[in-house]
């Protein structure tokens, strides 16, 4: 069998990889385990000091990660070189801050001495999406190496290149080989990884769907998950809000990675108020943005993924026009020669419960507006769904504003007049469908360690 890498803006193949053997996989899984043996042992300064170098090895080699990026799924180059620099900025707060979140803690018992210590697990199977093929990677890699892990990866079958690529960092670094593994493998293969004894636990990154299937095999041996999964994040525009500077963030939002991101914007909860005003202004700022060749330093947006991807999303479009939604922009497939997986920058207005764009998630440059007639509608409205990943509130009141992010927003990470993003400093992970666990800060280093009770009487 074999992997194939296709440009998504020429539909042409980029190259051809031979899908590891099983006997191979299962070659790489006692490495992996052997070589953990040792780096569990190695000081916590060693550890940090090789990401500190895997940090400089990433901004050595930024230019070729942006465009192999471009290649395998159309990123623009100005993105890809952001998405770098932020797997470098992780790489260098774990090196930095991760000690300090792993240190024994004490505690006060009838015990001469009694506290709580955090050791590492053992080998970690990374399952990873092709949107952002580097940070989604580099956001589990940094902490759970720095904790002691090691790491296996399957990831997305269309970002071969990429997936090989961090193999290839992690060892120009100078980490042991072993440390942390590629596994060009299909999907049918990853069970026997997962159900691996020396494989003690899974993170994934994707859909719902594939985070249910995970969870249930690894839950099946009681093998830890950490699971970010599908969101349809709502962003609620109230009437005091500067609507201006709402219209441009929220555009930016939805067009992150040309719409491909769990974290996008999704649903436009808009006061009936202002829902004339912010959806002309709206409009304006998805109109500035350039698609274009991912190569083109002038470009804002490239192709979407996979042509199949693009189709799919079309579908839905469509769907939702048939059940009464009506088009203000875009909704077309690009017809001329050269644009292989394109879509037009779409804006759908008059969303309502039962339609595809409220309930499910539009992953592509599509963005849906809904009204809502009063704050405590527009509430209902944000947490009417399934997911739970982010959600943001724009308002001049941002007493009120965080009052509604703190308590009321029911998601994972909630914004006021601002896009929700991932941070390295700060907890990252969704409820609901929108999967379980954290990544980032404190809380995501812990996610793969053994928090052990230490007593002496």
């Amino acid at each position: 069998m074999a992997i194939t890498s296709i440009n998504p803006v020429t539909g042409k193949k980029i190259r051809r990889y031979t899908e590891l053997p099983a006997g191979q996989t299962e070659k790489k899984i006692l490495s992996g385990h052997k070589t953990w043996i040792a780096w569990r042992e190695q000081p916590m300064a060693r550890r940090a000091q090789l990401l500190l170098k895997l940090a400089d090895v990433l901004a050595k080699r930024k230019d070729e990660l942006a465009m192999l990026m471009a290649a395998e799924m159309g990123k623009p180059l100005k993105d890809g070189h952001a998405e770098i620099e932020k797997c470098a900025a992780v790489c260098t707060y774990y090196a930095e801050n991760g000690a300090s979140f792993l240190n024994d803690q004490m505690v006060q018992t009838e015990a001469s001495k009694s506290y709580v210590t955090f050791q590492p697990l053992g080998l970690v199977l990374a399952i990873m999406p092709w949107n952002f093929p580097f940070w989604q990677v580099f956001r589990f890699l940094a902490p759970a190496l720095l904790a002691g892990n090691c790491g296996l990866l399957k990831h997305a079958s269309n970002v071969p290149g990429c997936a090989l690529a961090i193999e290839d960092l992690i060892l120009e670094a100078g980490f042991p080989a072993g440390v942390f593994q590629t596994l060009l493998i299909s999907a049918s293969a990853v069970d026997a990884v997962i159900t691996h004894p020396l494989v003690k636990a899974v993170t994934l990154t994707g859909s719902t769907s594939a985070g249910m299937k995970v969870a249930e095999r690894a839950g099946s041996l009681l093998k830890k998950t950490v699971l970010e999964l599908g969101g349809s994040d709502p962003y609620l525009v109230m009437h005091d809000a500067d609507l201006a500077q709402a219209a441009a963030i929220c555009a930016s939002s939805r067009l992150i990675n040309n719409g491909q991101s769990c974290i996008a914007a999704k649903r436009f909860i808009v006061d009936k108020k202002v829902e004339r005003e912010f959806t002309d202004l709206f409009c304006n700022e998805i109109k500035k943005r350039a698609t274009g060749d991912p190569l083109d330093a002038a470009t804002d947006l490239g192709p979407m993924a996979r042509a199949d991807l693009r189709d799919e999303l079309h579908d839905q479009v469509l769907k939702n026009v048939q059940a009464g939604a009506k088009c203000l922009m875009g909704g077309r497939i690009p017809d001329r020669p050269g644009n292989h997986a394109f879509y037009e920058p779409t804006v759908l207005s008059g969303i309502k419960k039962g339609m595809p764009a409220f309930s499910e998630e539009i992953f592509g440059p599509v963005a849906s507006i809904i009204t809502a007639r009063d704050t405590e509608h527009a509430i209902q409205l944000a947490n009417d769904t399934v997911f739970g990943l982010g959600a943001a509130v724009f308002t001049s009141d941002t007493e009120t504003g965080e009052l509604l992010a703190r308590t009321r927003l029911q998601a994972g990470s909630c914004f006021v007049n601002g896009l929700v993003k991932s941070d390295p400093r700060l907890p990252f992970g969704g409820i609901n469908q929108s999967g379980y666990g954290r990544e980032l800060g404190m809380f995501g280093i812990h996610e793969f360690v053994n928090i052990k009770t230490v007593y002496i009487v």
